[in-house]
Order: structure tokens, then C-alpha cells, then sequence
């Protein structure tokens, strides 16, 4: 890439005047430059090493000395702007679209097999320039926006939700499900029905675009994940014990899931223990908390055969829970 495309496209600043013009390729990582590649510093610290690697170019945010006036030193206001205003531009250049879809929905992809020409994009920044600067022309994109910025794309979609082909259920439990989807059987898979029609969206876009997939066994997606324990709250293997705790970091989700365990489970106990800043019901079941370390003393206080517990994941379990003892002789 040319120094002054460079320039134009993230409307930075040359503080310079360098003795190079063109870059061979983009490194955030110091180590992993060589000689002619541009290096996004995230890191003042990892300027040295990159400029005694051979980089051409050091782009900063933040007051930095100049320790090579050969080489070209660009002031950006933002880092992580700079990398979408590029990546955006060539995003164009590859006639890319995308298509916007919520969180679940694009972790239940992350599980599907796709042939190339199809690429999820998760994690920050950086991750999404790498995963997508060399991808081929037209390939389609799935992104969820409330994780990457929308503004990397130019051609957005969104999702259908009319299936062209039904998933059908044929066994189920409140955590896995046997299904027949475009006459294959996936038997107890770990996927909760809770989740069957936003994997039949997912599924849907793959016909609809004429995408090769491939299911494979699903595993927990961080989403209404249940934790089977016993009455100390130690974690048992799964489906061992009649006490589960149901995580779900997404406050969104928290209606949706209550009514869906009480449509499945109308059998059991079930209590909620949701953030006092989510908005409350008036529920002898449903519980508030203020700080994460009130859930446990709220779950060890109540009976219950499933609660759901939101805002927080299941690593609360790690935290030791106070019990009395008392000594004796023996």
C-alpha cells in the first residue's frame, strides 16, 4: 500500500518527511514484522523491536518519540478507527456483504463447518482485519453489531426469518435436542430448543445463499449454559444431578428464558436471580442482586430445582462459599 492511499483513507497525519513510500503489509504484532511492512503500535513499547525488524512505518495515537526519521511515523487520533477505515476500504474494493445477526445466532455459527467464500467475524479489531483482509472477492460476511462496529461495512443485510426447510424436533430436554434438518438426524445434541429457531435463521441464510455447511456436535455457546451441582454447589457432570444453575451473561434474554422454563419445566422449582439494575417483576421466584458476591448466598438460601442466574457466568462457582462447621471430638 502507498503512503499517501494510506494517508487519505484514515485521515491521518505524517509527522515526518520519510525516505519510503510504500508498505508490503500491515503487523500488529512487534516480533512478527520484516523489513517494508507498516506496524500499528498499539503498544509504545513494541515500537523498538518493530523498527529493528524493518518496518517502514509506525503508526501511534499516543505522544511517541521518533527514533528513525528514515521510516514513516504516522499520527492517527484513534488506532482501532484507523484498521476500520482501512479494512472498510478494501471491504468495498472485494464487493463484500454482510449480513447482521444477534449474539446467539453468530456463536451458533462459529460451530457450523462453511466452505470459504462464507467467514464469521468475531473477536476485536484486530482479529477482524486479519480474518478478512485476504479473503476472496464477494465472500459473504456474518458479523453481530452489538460485538463489531457496523461501521466496517458498506453492503449490510438482514437476516430472514422464514425457513425454507423446517427443523424438525424429534426428542427433547430442557438442554439438548434430537433433530432432522434437511433429512439428517443429529441426535442429543447439546443445544437447547431454547435455541432451535435461531439456529433455523442461521440455517435458512445457508440455503437461501446456496452456502455449503456442516453441522457438527454442537457444544455449550456460553448462553443459557447449565451447570449441574450438588447441594454444596460443587459442579457435577452433566445431567448427574436435580439442581442446575442457568448462566446467562445476555440481561436481554432473561424474560424469553423464564417463560421458556416454565413452559418446559412447569414441574419444577424455578427461581431467577437477576441485576438490580434489569427491570424487575413482581416474583417471589425472581430475586435481585446488587453485587456478584450476593448470588450465592441467595442460591444457598432458596430451594429450587433450576435457577436461572444473569449477568454473571459460571466462574462465581470458583468462589468459595461460607459454611458453618462445628467441631466435635470424633
Amino acid at each position: 500500500m502507498r503512503l499517501e492511499n494510506f494517508l487519505a483513507l484514515t485521515h491521518a497525519n505524517l509527522v515526518n518527511e520519510p525516505c519510503v513510500n510504500n508498505f508490503e503489509n500491515t503487523v500488529f504484532e512487534a516480533s512478527k514484522v520484516k523489513r517494508g511492512d507498516l506496524f500499528f503500535a498499539y503498544d509504545a513499547q513494541d515500537i523498538e523491536l518493530a523498527v529493528f525488524n524493518g518496518a517502514y512505518g509506525i503508526v501511534f495515537d499516543k505522544p511517541t518519540q521518533i527514533s528513525d526519521s528514515e521510516i514513516a511515523w504516522i499520527k492517527v487520533l484513534d488506532i482501532d478507527e484507523a484498521v476500520k477505515r482501512l479494512l472498510r476500504f478494501k471491504l468495498i474494493e472485494k464487493e463484500i456483504v454482510a449480513y447482521e445477526c444477534n449474539e446467539i445466532i453468530l456463536k451458533l455459527a462459529l460451530q457450523v463447518i462453511t466452505q470459504t467464500s462464507f467467514v464469521v467475524v468475531h473477536g476485536d479489531i484486530r482479529d477482524v482485519f486479519k480474518s478478512l483482509w485476504e479473503i476472496e472477492d464477494r465472500t459473504t460476511i456474518l458479523f453481530c453489531p452489538t460485538l463489531n462496529s457496523k461501521d466496517m461495512f458498506t453492503n449490510v443485510k438482514t437476516l430472514s426469518k422464514i425457513s425454507i426447510e423446517p427443523i424438525e424436533i424429534m426428542e427433547q430436554t430442557l438442554f439438548e435436542t434430537s433433530f432432522i434438518y434437511d433429512n439428517i438426524f443429529y441426535e442429543r445434541q447439546l443445544i437447547s430448543p431454547f435455541f432451535i429457531p435461531y439456529l433455523a435463521e442461521l440455517l435458512h441464510l445457508f440455503k437461501s445463499l446456496k452456502i455449503d455447511f456442516r453441522l457438527r456436535k454442537f457444544t455449550p455457546i456460553e448462553h443459557f449454559e447449565a451447570v449441574f451441582t450438588n447441594k454444596n454447589f460443587e459442579i457435577k457432570d452433566f445431567g448427574t444431578s436435580d439442581k442446575v444453575l442457568i448462566f446467562e451473561q445476555n440481561t436481554s434474554l432473561v424474560y424469553s428464558e423464564i417463560t421458556f422454563l416454565h413452559s418446559r419445566a412447569s414441574w419444577a422449582k424455578i427461581i431467577c436471580v437477576i441485576p438490580s439494575s434489569v427491570k424487575q417483576v413482581e416474583d417471589e421466584n425472581v430475586f435481585s442482586y446488587k453485587h456478584e458476591k450476593e448470588i450465592l448466598p441467595i442460591l444457598k438460601e432458596n430451594s429450587f430445582h433450576f435457577a436461572l442466574i444473569v449477568g454473571v457466568d459460571k466462574s462465581i462457582l470458583s468462589r468459595t462459599i461460607p459454611y458453618h462447621t462445628q467441631l466435635t471430638l470424633f
